[in-house]
């Protein structure tokens, strides 16, 4: 599996992550109309810590079935408001060097919202074809809620300005706000404020997955919290519950083999989770992108 030319034009004029082109596959499964585009969620970047790829093996295994994939890289912890924005001249970028007229998005986590943000709210409505959610918290989270509640009101600036401090030196962040992408993603600032304000764009084709973890060997990292959320959302992947994962054309939920302990949010894009039986992210987005492909777009 080969990775693409690194366009570093776009990066030095636009800050513009790694933006891979397509090369010679041996199929067609995921040759859509559109160019794919995935958006990675909070907390990271497209590359962390410059070793890590948030997606993994994904974009390759597309590539050789056929797509054509780009990676877009917004800041780690920052408003959804300010990573639309960056997303949105990224976009602009990439339809602008293939020449097409739409992307088929697939975002996870964060990534549905702050590009659900720039279609609505940002004009990109008409260069969007397709919106896949992987597990998105369109009606917030609890565990937002519970780490601001950790921090004194009076010691959130403070931390803040830490964490900033740290997202810039680990993830490359600029000018990144910790604290507004927490209340972003606060349950009642998504329900009351977000979602009535960002409504779904006209001739865009909405779709979504949610994951769930069945038991604690299937949480990893994420045990504490899937713990945590079950009395206050239910059914959920460890940061994101199945309710609020759902959005336009809910596809259903991801879990893995009856018998194994789930697929947690992280581990649906492959990143630094334990083995999950059942589910394979590679071939799970290759499916996503064939449907894609067979819907016309």
């Amino acid at each position: 599996m080969s990775k693409k030319i690194i366009m570093m034009f776009l990066i030095a004029v636009l800050c513009v992550p790694a933006v891979v082109f397509a090369g010679s596959s041996a199929s067609s499964t995921c040759a859509t109309k559109y160019p794919v585009v995935l958006s990675h969620g909070m907390g990271a970047q497209a590359e962390i810590l410059g070793i890590i790829d948030y997606w993994g093996d994904i974009p390759a295994e597309l590539e050789d079935n056929g797509a054509d994939v780009y990676i877009t890289s917004v800041n780690a912890m920052d408003s959804t408001a300010n990573k639309a924005a960056q997303w949105r001249q990224q976009v602009l970028q990439i339809l602008a060097v293939t020449g097409k007229a739409k992307i088929n998005l697939i975002g996870h986590s964060h990534g549905t919202l702050y590009s659900r943000y720039a279609i609505s709210n940002l004009g990109m409505a008409s260069k969007v074809a397709s919106h896949t959610s992987i597990a998105g918290p369109h009606r917030g989270s609890v565990v937002a809620e519970m780490i601001l509640g950790i921090i004194p009101n009076f010691l959130e600036p403070l931390v803040g300005d830490v964490l900033d401090v740290v997202m810039s030196f680990i993830m490359g962040d600029v000018n990144g706000n910790t604290v507004a992408n927490g209340y972003d993603l606060v349950r009642s600032n998504m329900i009351n404020v977000f979602n009535p304000n960002t409504p779904n764009a006209s001739g865009v084709y909405y779709q979504s997955y949610a994951y769930k973890i069945k038991n604690i060997t299937g949480g990893g990292f994420l045990g504490i919290t899937w713990l945590a959320m079950l009395p206050f959302e239910g059914d959920n992947d460890g940061l994101v519950s199945i309710t609020s994962a759902k959005w336009g054309n809910f596809k259903g939920v991801i879990e893995g083999s009856w018998w194994a302990g789930g697929v947690n949010h992280l581990a649906a894009v492959g990143l630094l989770s334990l083995p999950t039986p059942g589910y394979d992210p590679e071939e799970f987005y290759v499916n996503v992108v064939a449907d894609l492909k067979s819907r016309g777009y």
